[in-house]
């Protein structure tokens, strides 16, 4: 059983730009906290920071609105061009309304904006710039996985953060959605509860709750400090991804 688990913010870590190895960073960061990294251990990277490492910066001067883009921008209030951009990284728009696009990312996260954000990332004079989310988060988490694991000598875990609104609730929570190592969703089904009894349909989300544990340290502002180590968690469920996370539209009860 788990009785605790530590989360640790890497002090001193640079403002990423495109090409820098996460890698260094956290290497670097983990020696100035004077951590030792043990088997098991776990990283959270907030998103952001690894779309800068991979350059998914978009100038707007580079977008041409669509005339769906155009309409859309009537309703949302929102630049044509923010809204093509929206639309190129959707499968789908589930909602609109003043200054939010509820939408279907490419990737299955159903998300306002398609996560494409401008704040906490350095705007030039000439242009205004966008951040777009990474091509395949679950890919990143790999790399950084294997390659910390190879740097600390010992398997660790990855998660990839990202702040998500929720139906029926105010705020943002940190959700997985990237995930290397880690057991993201647990099938809890057949396994007895307290009194023996089978569960029926449970399942964990534990990539998400490491990722909302771990905005809790991250901040949502101006704390700089978007890599988060994690000891203590351990579980003896197998590792999947977090697309593992992403519920099927057909099982979809409210779209």
């Amino acid at each position: 059983m788990i009785k605790s688990i530590t989360y640790t913010a890497l002090p001193g870590l640079p403002l990423v730009e495109p090409g820098d190895s996460l890698v260094a960073i956290v290497v670097d960061g983990v020696s100035r906290a004077g951590i030792e990294v043990a088997a098991g251990d776990i990283f959270v990277l907030a998103q952001k920071i690894v779309s800068k490492s991979e350059n998914r910066y978009v100038a707007l001067r580079d977008i041409t609105p669509s005339s769906r883009a155009l309409e859309l921008a009537k309703v949302v209030g929102k630049d044509p061009r923010h809204i093509e951009l929206v639309l190129s990284e959707s499968s789908e728009v589930v909602r609109t309304r003043k200054n939010v696009m509820i939408v279907a990312h490419r990737l299955g996260f159903i998300m306002a904006n398609a996560g494409i954000d401008e704040s906490n990332i350095v705007q030039r004079d000439d242009e205004k710039r966008v951040l777009l989310l990474p091509e395949d988060p679950d890919a990143s988490c790999e790399v950084l996985r294997s390659g910390l694991s190879q740097a600390f000598g010992v398997d660790v875990g990855i998660v990839m953060n990202d702040s998500f609104g929720r139906p029926w609730r105010n705020g943002v929570v940190g959700v997985a959605i990237g995930s290397a190592g880690v057991p993201s969703l647990q099938n809890m089904i057949g396994a007895p509860d307290l009194f023996e009894r089978p569960m029926q349909v449970t399942e964990i989300a534990i990539a998400d709750e490491l990722a909302a544990a771990a905005s809790l340290v991250m901040g949502q502002g101006n704390e700089g400090q978007p890599i988060v180590h994690v000891r203590g968690f351990s579980s003896k469920a197998p590792a999947n991804s977090a697309s593992a996370l992403v519920r099927p539209k057909d099982q979809d009860m409210f779209r």
